[in-house]
């Protein structure tokens, strides 16, 4: 059959141009084509079987590189539909550029001939893998579509962006569409897009009842990815190594459809200027299409590959001019309180203080070098906070003191609903178990605008708050009239009403004012980023993410095999609502940056095949990838814009593990590798280039 009249299936941030099946043609090896859907899954696999495709082979590019040579074949040959957001002062971004590329954009500030004038100037070239995302619950979603109701059961993070994408794909209200997030098995920004959900609603449409839709992990590696990247840095310093300058030249790999391709070239072009205090920059990326699996969001978004580069470069810079690369850093590290660039946030970490303290843990100062052995530093940082982001809360109480915490705060594994319920328990002072975040169902859940960029504490937290402060101040209000006293005269705890030198309980006062059925006590909570104008992306940023990292390593100059001895990591959490699942953030969040660092990535051949599309082959960090040494430190400086002073986390602990390692390595055996993964064979060509460059020396 064919797809349903009246359906628009296309779909796409800032440009509409992916199908939730294969319009025109197939763009990359993954793209579906046909879809089933049956009473049993060896039902299905029969008639997948019997589907009949012809192909009429078409010239495919799969680099980069192939991408933009001239004449090169065209993924698209007529503009899809595409917007540009606005933005501020420096900022200056667009569609379709150059042929395969979707999307440019450019960030200026400072003198434009600073590199010019600068003593010293280096110039750097470093290549960034891509990596699945490999969430361990696939995409799946549930789907019941009615002639004019949909109602969805799915692992998304971002429930009502999602409700008017489909609206908008099916013709349909937003009211006439209920959008319902159960705890979510993992997503690093896969699910925030459309992946199933389509495609199950108008299979459902098709067979007249409800369709459940799950991939297999071979069908989520294909469905969405990371952005390769090729990044060029151009830095400029004075004669006494202080950053003057940086041009930043990037071009990702967004795969075959644009997805939110766009908002990571912001990112990453944005993030290039690192945690630096650079007066003049000139930061630039663009998005090119490849005949491959489209890249989306992947943690870090863009300071993944931002600060690979950048970090990289300061070591390379610092060994260049005889230079420690601790001094280096510490001298040109941005300082609490100072903008990030003008008009732009301040940073609202001790940035000299988290280096300080996992300079000290590896024992930088002190440890044995030489013989193979070497130690590495980084410093990343990400702007966080969402663009725009609101978000509204509402906490109920019931005449028992039981509360629901209603958020769309989506729980991935993060500790989003800890966190939330804790926050509340910390204002009602409630009893320990009292308190449940609701499901998520957008019927009933306030308005998010999703669960994204490490926002769940600052954003939803800041909202669970207020909605906890309006609980409790009609809880004390009630209270007063019946008691007959002012309200400053109450505390509330336990559900108790302390008074005076008496003790007395909410519930009885509850059933003498509104009989046996008893009441509810409500409060609402709203927060949102508002626009400046002197942002350079309008919104300024809510907070900053910071990763500090050290590792040590042993090179065996043989076999070039890189072990990671030691490693430390460390992020600032502002204040730690829940300290384990901090803990955890930082060091997932490590653990999946060392797999990018030494050996995980996607690999694709000459025709955009995926050569270890299977599990089994694509290898993963496992518990016996975790170095012998190994300690994450979640600091607590206080100075979030979150409940209680805290800041997001999860992302922070990825951004700097991989130039860690990499400027390690070269500590190690002045071997400098600039493409990822750090594989002995890269670090065998790279030893080989050093020793013949000492040798001319």
């Amino acid at each position: 059959d064919e797809m349903p009249a009246g359906i628009s299936p296309l779909f796409g941030s800032y440009i509409r141009d992916q199908g939730f099946v294969a319009i025109d043609k197939v763009r990359y090896v993954g793209d579906v084509i046909a879809a089933v859907a049956a009473d049993t899954e060896a039902q299905a696999c029969a008639a997948a079987e019997a589907i009949a495709v012809e192909y009429e082979a078409l010239e495919s590019v799969v680099t980069i590189e192939e991408a933009l040579r001239p004449g090169a074949p065209q993924l698209f040959e007529t503009a899809p539909f595409g917007i540009l957001p606005r933005y501020g002062p420096g900022v200056t971004a667009q569609l379709r550029p150059a042929p395969n590329t979707c999307f440019s954009y450019r960030y200026r500030s400072g003198a434009e001939d600073a590199l010019d004038r600068c003593a010293h100037v280096f110039t750097d070239e470093f290549r960034f893998s891509r990596m699945t995302h490999l969430h361990l619950e696939p995409f799946v979603t549930v789907a019941d579509a009615q002639p004019d109701r949909i109602e969805l059961w799915t692992s998304h993070q971002r429930p009502f962006q999602l409700r008017g994408e489909l609206a908008r794909i099916f013709d349909l209200p937003e009211h006439k569409i209920t959008v319902r997030v159960p705890f979510v098995g993992g997503g690093f920004g896969a699910k925030g897009g459309s992946r199933t959900e389509s495609l199950a609603i108008a299979l459902s449409m098709m067979a007249g009842q409800p369709v459940r839709l799950c991939y297999s992990m071979e069908e989520c590696f294909l469905t969405v990815s990371q952005h390769a990247a090729i990044l060029k840095l151009t830095t400029g310093l004075d004669g006494d190594g202080i950053l003057q300058a940086r041009k930043a030249e990037v071009l990702l790999n967004a795969g075959a459809y644009a997805d939110v391709s766009p908002i990571v070239a912001e990112k990453v072009a944005y993030r290039c200027k690192g945690p630096y205090r650079i007066a003049s920059v000139d930061l630039q990326c663009a998005c090119v299409m490849t005949n491959t699996v489209p890249a989306s969001a992947f943690r870090g978004f863009g300071a993944t590959q931002a600060i690979w580069a950048g970090e990289s470069q300061i070591d390379m810079i610092a060994r260049r001019l005889g230079l420690d690369p601790y001094d280096l850093r510490r001298r040109n590290l941005l300082s609490a309180g100072e903008a990030y660039v003008p008009g732009e946030s301040g940073i609202d970490s001790d940035l000299q203080l988290g280096l300080d303290i996992v300079t000290r843990e590896i024992g930088y100062h002190s440890r044995m070098r030489g013989d193979g052995k070497g130690i590495g530093l980084s410093v990343g940082l990400k702007d966080a906070g969402g663009s725009n982001r609101p978000a509204e809360a509402i906490v109920k109480v019931t005449g028992k003191g039981s509360v629901l915490v209603q958020s769309g705060g989506v729980e991935m594994g993060q500790g989003v609903s800890n966190a939330l319920c804790s926050i509340v328990q910390t204002i009602l002072k409630a009893p320990a178990g009292s308190i449940r975040h609701a499901a998520i169902d957008t019927d009933q859940t306030p308005y998010d605008h999703g669960t994204i960029a490490s926002t769940g504490v600052v954003v939803n937290g800041t909202a669970v708050s207020r909605a906890a402060e309006a609980a409790r101040a009609a809880i004390l209000d009630f209270a007063a009239k019946e008691i007959g006293c002012g309200v400053e005269e109450l505390a509330l705890e336990n559900w108790l009403i302390r008074y005076r030198n008496q003790v007395l309980p909410l519930a009885q006062m509850v059933v003498r004012a509104y009989g046996g059925p008893g009441f509810e006590f409500t409060g609402r909570g709203f927060t949102k980023v508002d626009e400046t104008p002197e942002a350079p992306l309008l919104t300024p940023t809510l907070f900053l993410e910071i990763g500090w990292a050290a590792a040590a390593v042993t090179v065996d100059e043989e076999t070039c095999k890189v072990t990671v001895d030691h490693l430390v990591v460390s992020g600032d959490a502002g204040k730690a609502i829940h300290h384990l699942a901090c803990r955890g953030q930082d060091e997932g969040g490590a653990m999946m940056g060392l797999g990018q660092a030494l050996f995980e990535e996607l690999r694709f051949d000459e025709n955009g095949y995926l050569t270890n599309l299977d599990p089994l082959l694509y290898d993963v960090p496992r518990a016996e990838t975790l170095p012998e040494n190994f300690l994450s430190i979640t600091q607590e400086q206080g100075m979030g814009p979150g409940p209680f002073g805290a800041k997001g986390m999860g992302e922070g602990g990825m951004l700097p593990i991989a130039s860690a390692i990499a400027n390690a390595i070269e500590d190690a055996c002045g071997a400098r590798v600039t493409s990822l993964p750090l594989t002995p064979q890269r670090v065998l060509e790279a030893l080989d280039r050093f020793r013949a460059e000492s040798a001319r020396d």
